[in-house]
């Protein structure tokens, strides 16, 4: 008996968007008719991470009600977390609480999430327990960046070619490939900067994708075109960290002064480990200047 095929993805677009850091786009384009409950609540979920990645944190933890279900409880405790130093234990504890319940623990946005949140505290372990069964492309993609924020390159190719088998051609598996190209670098680099050209030439250019070009092109000495892709990606998003902070090491390149930027990151994003370095290297100058004083 052949296999009944799968209805439309009326959320294939919406996706697509998130991913690639169109986050209005998703917003403005997810008024989407005859979603089955499951959709809806996936739906909801994307509309109101594209509003955690456009800094409306506010706006979720207030749409969000307690009678909402539970990935979209998992989205509010995200951007709870994210509001603020004096949020993230209680955002934590209560992450926890949800993942303990036998009921909804396996959820696999609640385990996203989980393992977003671990990833922020560098507790990779942590994280991994969350995300390591995989069971979506999402927490398929997840665990990629984790193993490459722990340097294991080989355990990240092995994810890759889970993703791959899966759906070679999707977005999340693309972006995957280009993230992994950029860790091993040499040769790969130039195969991670085409990723990104393409998405470039078939999707709205985002911050997201001209930060990606800007990052391979600095790999391979480009600094001039990185920079005018960052001042490009600065127009669609002045607040962006990593554009901003791609744009510190493209200016120290360029023997340009970074101060502007470097100050905005530190006033927009003082947890970013750009400007914790940054306090590391001047806290470690000022001790060497007193040691021969």
């Amino acid at each position: 008996m052949a296999a009944v095929a799968a209805g439309p993805d009326h959320l294939f677009n919406l996706r697509n968007n998130f991913y690639l850091g169109a986050y209005q786009a998703a917003i403005n384009n997810s008024e989407l008719p005859n979603l089955s409950p499951d959709d809806a609540v996936e739906r909801d979920c994307l509309v109101f991470r594209s509003y955690i990645a456009l800094g409306s944190y506010q706006l979720v933890i207030n749409e969000i009600d307690a009678s909402a279900a539970t990935p979209l409880q998992a989205v509010k405790l995200l951007a709870l977390y994210l509001t603020g130093p004096d949020y993230r234990e209680s955002a934590i504890s209560s992450l926890k609480e949800l993942l303990a319940d036998p009921g909804i623990g396996n959820n696999p946005i609640l385990r996203l999430i989980a393992g977003t949140v671990f990833m922020h505290e560098q507790d990779y372990n942590e994280a991994l327990k969350h995300t390591n069964a995989g069971g979506t492309m999402e927490l398929n993609a997840l665990n990629i960046q984790i193993f490459l924020k722990m340097h294991r390159s080989d355990y990240a190719e092995r994810q890759l070619r889970v993703m791959q088998q899966v759906d070679e051609d999707h977005t999340l598996t693309q972006l995957a490939n280009a993230w992994l190209n950029l860790a091993v670098g040499g040769s790969k680099i130039q195969e991670a900067y085409l990723i990104f050209q393409d998405f470039s030439e078939k999707s709205q250019v985002t911050s997201l994708i001209l930060n990606g070009k800007a990052v391979c092109c600095m790999h391979m000495g480009n600094f001039d075109e990185a920079e005018s892709l960052l001042v490009e990606a600065l127009t669609k998003d002045a607040k962006d960290p990593e554009t901003l902070a791609n744009l510190v090491v493209c200016y120290l390149h360029l023997g340009k002064s970074p101060s502007r930027f470097l100050s905005q990151l530190k006033l927009g994003h003082p947890d970013h480990v750009l400007v914790k370095r940054a306090a590391a290297a001047e806290e470690g100058f000022d001790r060497a200047i007193q040691s021969v004083a």
